[in-house]
C-alpha cells in the first residue's frame, strides 16, 4: 500500500483482529515511520514484529484481545497515531486513556475521530485539554451519510481562484462540516472565491477579492498547505505558512518538494526551521517545458495540476498516483473542460 493513513489503521484494527497477516507498502512506505503506534499498542498487549527495519514496515500482526491502561504520546505526532488507537479502543478490555504532551496538532482530525465514534454509538471524549477516554463498548450499526471530502474540494477552490471566471458545484459538502479542512473555504474567501451553500453541496463563485500577502498557520489543516502555496505563488501573492512540521513525514517531504517543484516554474520559495514554508515574491527562470515530480504524493499531483491554466507545457509525473484518494480526479478535470492527456 501507498497510502500512510491505512497503514496506520491498518495496525491498530489488525491487533485486535483475530489472525496473523503481513502488512507492507511502497518503497516510500517503508521510509515513513510507524515506531510510536507499534510501541503505543505494544503497551496493550499488541503483538506486532517488524520484518526490517526497527521502527517501519513491513509488520507482521497477530491479533489478541489488548487490555487499556493510560498512553502517554506527544502532541505534535500525526494525528494517525491517535485516531488508530482510538478507533480500536471500544473493544480494548478497560478501555483506554490517551494523554497527549506538549502542543496539540492537527486536532480537527481528533475530533473528527470523536464524533463519528459517537455517531456510531461509542463514548470517547476529552476529559481534560490534554487527555481523551474512550469506554469499552460495542460499535453500532447505523444508517449514515458520508460527507464528501474538503480536502479534495480544495483543487476545486483552486481551479476557481486561478481561472477568470468560475462556477463550481460540489456536491455533499455541509456547512457545519467536522472536517478540519472544511476551514479551507473560509481562507479562499481571501483569495477571491465565495462559498454558497445549498442543499446538495457547495456553488463556489470567483470574485474579485485579491489580498496583497497571505499568512496562515497550518497546525490543524496541513493537508492544504500545497493548495494554497500553490494558488498563491500563481497569483503572484507573497506567503508565509507557519504549523507545517508534520509535512516531512507525508507521503513524501513536502516542503523540500514544494520548494523543488515551485522553483520548477520560477517562485524561489524559503524554508524557516522546518515549520515554515514562505515566499517573498522573488523569482528566477522558469523551464520552458516543466515536468512536475510527485513523488508517490497524491497531493502533490493535484495541487500541481491546475498550474497548467497559467502553465500550458507543465507535465505531472506519474499522474496515477491520485488513486489514493481521488481515483476519478483527471476524469472529473476533463468534464469540467480542462483537456488531460494521460
Amino acid at each position: 500500500m501507498a497510502a500512510g493513513t491505512a497503514m496506520r489503521f491498518l495496525t491498530a484494527y489488525l491487533s485486535v483482529t483475530p489472525g496473523t497477516r503481513l502488512i507492507t507498502g511502497t518503497e516510500r512506505m517503508k521510509q515513513r515511520p510507524i515506531l510510536i503506534l507499534v510501541n503505543a499498542l505494544r503497551e496493550l498487549g499488541a503483538q506486532i514484529a517488524y520484518t526490517g527495519k526497527e521502527g517501519f514496515p513491513p509488520l507482521r500482526i497477530t491479533g489478541t484481545e489488548l487490555t487499556g491502561s493510560e498512553i502517554t504520546l506527544k502532541g505534535d505526532v500525526s494525528s494517525q497515531y491517535i485516531s488508530a488507537l482510538l478507533m480500536i479502543a471500544p473493544v480494548v478490555r478497560n478501555g483506554l486513556r490517551l494523554h497527549l504532551t506538549g502542543e496539540i496538532i492537527s486536532r480537527p482530525y481528533i475530533n473528527l475521530t470523536l464524533k463519528l465514534m459517537k455517531d456510531f454509538g461509542t463514548e470517547a471524549e476529552w476529559d481534560s485539554p490534554h487527555s481523551i477516554s474512550a469506554h469499552p463498548q460495542p460499535y453500532q450499526s447505523v444508517p449514515f451519510t458520508v460527507e464528501s471530502d474538503w480536502s479534495a474540494a480544495s483543487y476545486w477552490y483552486q481551479i476557481a481562484t486561478l481561472s477568470e471566471a468560475a462556477e463550481i458545484e460540489l456536491p455533499e459538502l455541509f456547512r457545519n462540516s467536522y472536517q478540519g479542512d472544511s476551514r479551507g473555504a473560509e481562507i479562499f474567501t481571501h483569495l477571491g472565491v465565495e462559498t454558497a451553500y445549498t442543499d446538495r453541496g457547495v456553488t463556489l463563485k470567483k470574485t474579485t477579492i485579491r489580498p496583497e500577502r497571505l499568512d496562515e498557520d497550518f497546525m490543524d489543516i496541513p493537508d492544504l498547505a500545497q493548495t494554497f502555496a500553490v494558488t498563491c505563488a500563481l497569483q503572484n501573492i507573497p506567503f508565509r505558512f507557519t504549523g507545517l512540521q508534520s509535512l516531512k513525514i507525508k507521503e513524501t517531504d513536502r516542503m523540500t518538494a514544494l520548494i523543488a517543484e515551485l522553483g520548477k516554474l520560477g517562485y524561489v520559495l524559503q524554508e524557516e526551521n522546518g515549520t515554515t514554508l514562505a515566499w517573498n515574491g522573488e523569482r528566477q527562470e522558469a523551464q520552458l517545458f516543466p515536468v512536475i515530480k510527485t513523488y508517490e504524493d497524491h497531493r502533490m499531483a493535484m495541487a500541481f495540476a491546475p498550474v497548467a491554466i497559467r502553465y500550458p507545457n507543465v507535465k505531472i509525473a506519474d499522474p496515477q498516483v491520485v488513486s489514493k484518494s481521488y481515483p476519478k480526479y483527471w476524469e472529473d478535470l476533463e468534464k469540467a473542460g480542462v483537456h488531460v492527456e494521460c
